[in-house]
């Protein structure tokens, strides 16, 4: 079992960065990531903040100054190769006129997509008081923006990474 964190070093924000982080990089779901949050808001006590990092990686982590300096290097590298696949990434443009866009797999979507992950009506994008919502129809696969479930509807501006299915774009304008 890992460490957990000495209670002086508990405190509610830090908690809630590393819930987030941890979710960001696919240690927790996003179920079981709202539903620690909503635990560390009611923790009345540093043991109560303790207890919902105890199945997590330790985030100080021990070693000798070769190892902690691998692992930086490999931290380093991965976040290297990250940035350099998102930046070569297809591009979703963001459409000009006020209407709703379906994306899917079948021939009658405005934007079709060829990835047998995607399904046959995946999401819809449609305007919403001069931004851009992103609504998953019920696929199998999910529809994510910047890593998060898109769910009913989420906000995207250029910049942003969305994935349907394992079909992944970048949103420019």
């Amino acid at each position: 079992m890992p460490p957990v964190p000495r209670a002086s070093d508990v405190d509610r924000d830090n908690v809630l960065d590393i819930l987030r982080r941890n979710s960001a990089e696919g240690r927790l779901s996003y179920d079981t990531f709202l539903h620690r949050v909503e635990l560390a808001l009611r923790a009345r006590g540093e043991g109560e903040l303790s207890e919902l990092l105890r199945d997590l990686p330790s985030q100080a982590q021990p070693g000798p100054w070769p190892v902690r300096a691998i692992r930086w290097w490999s931290v380093f590298l991965a976040g290297i190769q990250q940035a350099w696949r998102m930046s070569r990434l297809p591009r979703l443009p963001l459409p000009r006129d006020e209407r709703v866009y379906l994306i899917g797999r079948a021939p009658e979507c405005d934007f079709v997509l060829w990835d047998m992950t995607v399904s046959w009506r995946h999401a819809e994008l449609r305007p919403a008081a001069g931004r851009w919502m992103l609504a998953d129809l019920d696929s199998k696969n999910g529809t994510h923006v910047n890593g998060w479930r898109a769910g009913a509807g989420f906000t995207v501006r250029a910049g942003d990474y969305v994935r349907f299915g394992r079909a992944r774009f970048r949103v420019t304008d």
